[in-house]
């Protein structure tokens, strides 16, 4: 029998870590940590916080995307893929303003609620997947985040989150923090 093509346990543990951090980093920072500007973006602290939870609700609808892409022909995957890098201007302004929006929207305490939310299913999925699903790729828009890499799978998929979070957390600038 083939290797598994992702270390589940590994990734459970990735998200578990990433989820207590989370909660960690807003529950002791201050509203006035959460106000203050962050290192290397235009967000404050409680803006990118946001952001590092929207990497986590963006793997549902990724995984809906690779799953349709991923028995297609790669042709299909890589068109989009580049008509996506074409618009990467457009992205990048939504982007930013999303989190601006979304950390008004949600606040600190609703955010750790829906990371929760979002992790317990991701486990839930990730328990479900099958290994022939999780060796799916398609190709994605490598302009739009360092962590898109030309083809990935879904296994990759359960990966990209964390990594996202904690590039992002090293951005932060609150008390006690260690980048």
């Amino acid at each position: 029998m083939d290797e598994p093509s992702v270390d589940r346990q590994a990734v459970h543990e990735e998200l578990d870590r990433a989820r207590a951090t989370f909660h960690g980093l807003l529950d002791e920072a201050t509203k006035e940590d959460l106000r203050r500007p962050t290192d290397g973006t235009r967000w404050t602290n409680e803006q990118l916080l946001f952001h590092m939870l929207f990497g986590y609700l963006l793997i549902w609808p990724l995984l809906v995307l690779l799953r349709i892409f991923g028995r297609l022909p790669r042709g299909a995957s890589r068109a989009f893929a580049r008509l996506l890098n074409a618009g990467t201007k457009p992205f990048d302004v939504v982007n930013y303003l999303g989190p601006i929006g979304g950390a008004r929207v949600l606040g600190r305490c609703r955010m750790g609620t829906v990371l929760d939310r979002v992790i317990a299913s991701l486990h839930g999925r990730l328990d479900a997947e099958r290994e022939s699903d999780l060796a799916l790729a398609m190709h994605y828009p490598t302009r739009w985040d360092p962590f898109f890499r030309d083809v990935m799978t879904i296994a990759d998929l359960y990966r990209y989150p964390t990594q996202h979070f904690d590039f992002h957390r090293r951005q932060l600038t609150l008390p006690h923090e260690d980048r």
